[in-house]
């Protein structure tokens, strides 16, 4: 727990400086693993929105980290939030991972990364001293009328959905 409050800690430094704090945030429409379209306007019918950006389907990070929110759905959305997903991998994709780790929340296909440079997140990334454009792990709080609430860029997965828990209490007044 201590663990998870320092994470929280470390993003919350940044979170709210991000220049797309307070603008209405970018509308779309992309497909989830079922081929289904969710648009965010259909999201915001629901109340608040936890988009979370991710690099890849089945990679270690990423496994835990939607793990994490699968776990935290029911208090996520007891807050009045939903959660979403967002990589570039394909809707097939999408759906072997969401049925492996049973995840209750869409994950969205953007395959051609629109979405992700629309939010500012598909960017030039350094492994292993080769550079490559991919989605660098950023989640973003948008409250019920649109507007980003708060940016957590360059996640650590460890405690970070504690800490979306804790930023949405904020913005619920809990």
């Amino acid at each position: 727990m201590a663990k998870a409050k320092a994470a929280g800690k470390a993003e919350a430094s940044s979170e709210t400086a991000h220049e797309l704090v307070g603008r209405k945030a970018p509308p779309f429409e992309l497909p989830d693993g079922e081929g289904k379209t969710v648009s965010l306007e259909s999201l915001l019918g629901r109340g608040n929105v936890v988009l979370y950006f991710y690099p890849k389907d089945m990679t270690p990070g990423c496994t835990t980290e939607a793990c994490s929110f699968r776990d935290q759905a029911p208090a996520i959305r007891a807050l009045g939030a939903e959660v979403v997903g967002v990589s570039g991998d394909s809707t097939e994709s999408h759906r072997k991972f969401a049925g492996k780790h049973q995840l209750n929340f869409p994950l969205l296909s953007d395959a051609g990364n629109r979405v992700s440079t629309l939010y500012g997140v598909y960017k030039m990334k350094t492994l292993y001293g080769r550079e490559y454009m991919g989605i660098e792990r950023t989640t973003f709080l948008i409250d019920r009328h649109g507007v980003i609430r708060k940016v957590f860029p360059k996640v650590k997965v460890n405690g970070h959905s504690d800490a979306i828990i804790e930023a949405l209490k904020q913005m619920s007044g809990r």
